[in-house]
């Protein structure tokens, strides 16, 4: 599985998201369902999907789809 599904997975299983949502607008401003628990769930999904251990503020900065792209090449994941 290349890494941009691995990444699509992890907002379909935490918020039921279809694949084609997603997008850059999709995020904390415009989903209903995020809050700190989903998106803890999502960090925690991306954690074991790329092997990875974000620091606590990147954590609090996952706010979105286009965010988490952001954050994800700072510990060297490619999508």
């Amino acid at each position: 599985m290349e890494n941009i599904e691995k990444y699509n997975n992890a907002f379909v299983e935490v918020f039921g998201a279809k694949v084609e949502d997603l997008n850059d607008n999709y995020g904390k401003e415009t989903v209903e369902e995020w809050d700190s628990v989903h998106q803890l769930s999502l960090v925690a999904q991306f954690e074991e999907a790329f092997d990875i251990m974000f620091d606590p503020e990147d954590i609090m900065d996952m706010t979105s789809y286009a965010k988490g792209k952001e954050i994800l090449k700072k510990y060297e994941v490619e999508l």
